[in-house]
């Protein structure tokens, strides 16, 4: 009885090491195949870029899609987020008297991090989701295959028009953004902080630079290249029916949301070397 009784027990470690093997080797191999699809898919998408025929009216109803319908979320984003950062700055840089620092601080916070940054994790959220289903349900329902069946390239038809509206709507979000969280911005300086109006917009002009806003917008250029790659990736490796459309527009949010992130830290760190003044 005592032997039969620990016999399982002792077979379990072995199991449980086995299985955590196999996942790290999934996990791994998963990121291999996702790496060189996404390579193959750039080295495709250079090729094909430049080469006629030119799908105009796709790129055009992409960028209402991403940019136009993207309006009003990334507004009401900007705006709470303009607000939340002139009262924290305020209420923190209060208590060293230096709350007349606040325009200058939010300005450059905004234009050159949290304005690329937030509006282009809501359009991660939201148009990389979108890209992914939509084109994964092209890819379930076989529309891919009978694309290529016509003798038209999927990757004109389907991935440069999403492309192409992602690098010119992400770059006009970004800058409506830093517009509407500056204003944010001033409203809670007038209201809660006592600063006027007209001394906030001073500082503010005083403060930035063009390449402060020059430098955020180009940050949303590689981003938007990031997200709309990825989703269209995703989208035309997907498997298993809905439920695998499903999985893919989970895993495009949080895989471009993380090459934001990542990207984000090695472009500051290299406009910070080459850009941003050394004093």
């Amino acid at each position: 009885m005592t032997r039969s009784a620990t016999q399982p027990r002792r077979q379990e470690h072995p199991h449980l090491l086995v299985d955590m093997v196999n996942r790290i080797g999934d996990r791994t191999m998963s990121m291999l195949r996702f790496a060189g699809g996404f390579g193959v898919l750039c080295y495709q998408i250079a090729v094909e870029a430049f080469r006629p025929p030119y799908y105009f009216r796709l790129v055009i109803e992409q960028l209402f899609a991403i940019g136009t319908q993207s309006f009003l979320l990334v507004a009401i984003t900007a705006l709470a987020t303009g607000s939340v950062m002139a009262l924290q700055f305020g209420f923190g840089l209060q208590r060293f008297g230096g709350t007349l620092y606040v325009p200058k601080i939010v300005a450059l916070t905004i234009l050159r991090e949290m304005g690329p940054v937030f509006t282009s994790l809501l359009v991660a959220g939201r148009i990389g989701s979108g890209i992914a289903s939509e084109v994964g349900s092209m890819k379930v329902t076989q529309q891919v295959d009978a694309i290529r069946a016509l003798g038209t390239s999927p990757i004109k038809r389907i991935v440069i028009p999403r492309l192409y509206a992602s690098l010119i709507a992400l770059p006009i979000l970004t800058l409506f953004a830093d517009y509407i969280g500056l204003f944010g911005a001033m409203m809670i300086c007038q209201k809660e902080l006592g600063i006027n109006g007209q001394y906030f917009f001073q500082k503010v002009v005083e403060t930035l630079r063009m390449y402060d806003l020059l430098t955020g917008m180009a940050k949303t250029i590689v981003f938007a290249f990031f997200i709309s790659v990825t989703a269209c990736w995703k989208g035309l490796n997907t498997e298993g029916g809905t439920q695998g459309i499903g999985d893919s527009t989970t895993w495009v949010v949080v895989t471009s949301s993380i090459f934001i992130m990542i990207s984000d830290f090695f472009l500051t760190k290299f406009f910070i070397m080459t850009v941003f003044p050394k004093f």
